[in-house]
């Protein structure tokens, strides 16, 4: 699809635009972009005190030339300094005698007028370091942003992701998955690997839907509980198919929180799991024959498929097929679907491309300064990659009609 061209300003000359313009040449040494810049940016500054000279007169009742029997009156001028698109600056803000003057073009401890706010989180949502934002503002701007300026201003994402976090959710899920991804985080000066689990459902109308994400550092049963646990209490009723990778205690958690619910050992990770195991000669032919196994029409078949792959690679690769035949109950569900119905279950593409989003943090940040920096940025991600999920996955109709006379009376009519 041909990207969305933005719409181009033009220009419409009118001739008190001219006379503007006459007049700002007359009154600048313009020679460059820079001299316009510069001479912008002064009068920015000029019509903000004019701006607030008219808001004083309001406030006060009269204007500054005239005469008044008013309890309050002007008071000088305090300085104040703004970041503004045209870089750092100072205005001049009246003051009155009571201190009741709330200006409106620039309001107390406002301390931009550019909308750096959206532009500092639009930097971070594409995984951009404080210093690297701070080093881009300064370039393109021209005024200094610290890097506790950066993080003040991200901070105020925190109320929004508490918010995101704890939402209400659908009552039926018929799909849930549950992935993984390991950061580099600096704690108290050490730097340790957490994970971070995104939970993704697919509702009742097909549509992709990021219900949560914890940062975490141990796996267990317990820890599980509390994350299912947390689901029913925003509203989830029911889930037909949970869809995860061997996750500790996972098993065990859903039996506890949702003991209806059919628990999918993810096939995908499954299949990569047994290639680490295998060298890079041989892991085409080793892949072709792990499809014979998943992609098998039933469960007998799959089993029949299952000895012949031991078998054949077991001598050269002992350790590779193990976990086939410790986690067999887990992979066995599938064999009960269609094969659209699989391809929703075991390819995980629903979660793979939000995943390839997530990698790019890696790739930009090695470590994170603190697992809060890190929520930060998995949110802003999230937000970014879900825009465009606006349709339901593809052949959805045929999909829900088989899970519901499978689960029959668990998914809405």
């Amino acid at each position: 699809m041909a990207r969305e061209k933005k719409p181009v300003h033009k220009v419409q000359m009118t001739d008190g635009k001219r006379n503007i313009i006459r007049q700002l040449l007359e009154e600048y040494e313009i020679e460059s972009a820079q001299d316009i810049q510069d001479a912008l940016k002064d009068l920015l500054g000029g019509t903000i005190k004019e701006m607030m000279e008219s808001e004083m007169d309001e406030h006060l009742g009269y204007r500054k030339s005239e005469r008044s029997d008013c309890d309050d009156y002007r008071n000088g001028y305090k300085t104040k300094q703004v970041n503004s698109s045209y870089g750092c600056m100072k205005v001049e803000v009246p003051q009155d005698r009571n201190s009741t003057f709330e200006p409106q073009v620039v309001k107390k401890r406002q301390k931009d007028i550019s909308d750096i706010d959206q532009k500092i989180i639009s930097m971070y949502a594409k995984g951009m370091t404080t210093r690297q934002i701070s080093e881009t503002l300064e370039d393109i701007y021209g005024f200094e942003a610290s890097e506790g300026f950066i993080s003040d201003v991200t901070d105020k994402l925190l109320p929004q992701i508490e918010d995101w976090q704890n939402r209400p959710l659908s009552d039926v899920y018929p799909v849930l998955y549950i992935d993984a991804i390991h950061y580099s985080v600096r704690d108290n000066g050490v730097i340790r690997k957490l994970a971070a689990y995104v939970v993704l459902g697919i509702n009742s109308d097909g549509l992709k839907e990021v219900l949560t994400i914890e940062v975490g550092e141990n796996e267990s049963a317990k820890y599980w509980l509390s994350v299912l646990n947390g689901l029913k209490n925003r509203g989830v009723k029911d889930i037909l198919i949970l869809c995860a990778d061997g996750l500790t205690g996972i098993k065990e958690a859903i039996a506890a929180a949702f003991p209806k619910t059919e628990y999918q050992r993810c096939i995908v990770h499954q299949v990569r799991n047994t290639l680490k195991y295998v060298s890079d000669r041989d892991r085409k032919p080793f892949a072709a024959d792990l499809k014979t196994i998943y992609q098998a029409p039933t469960e007998e078949k799959a089993l029949e498929a299952l000895e012949r792959v031991t078998e054949k690679w077991s001598e050269k690769y002992p350790n590779s097929m193990k976990s086939w035949h410790q986690n067999w109950d887990a992979i066995v569900p599938i064999f009960k679907f269609s094969t659209t119905v699989r391809k929703v279950i075991y390819t995980t593409n629903a979660i793979e491309s939000l995943n390839a989003t997530y990698r790019k943090l890696n790739r930009q940040r090695s470590v994170f300064p603190s697992d809060t920096a890190l929520l930060k940025a998995l949110y802003l991600s999230t937000f970014e990659a879900t825009k465009k999920w606006t349709m339901p996955i593809r052949n959805w109709g045929q999909v829900y009609g088989e899970l519901s006379l499978m689960y029959e009376g668990r998914l809405p009519i």
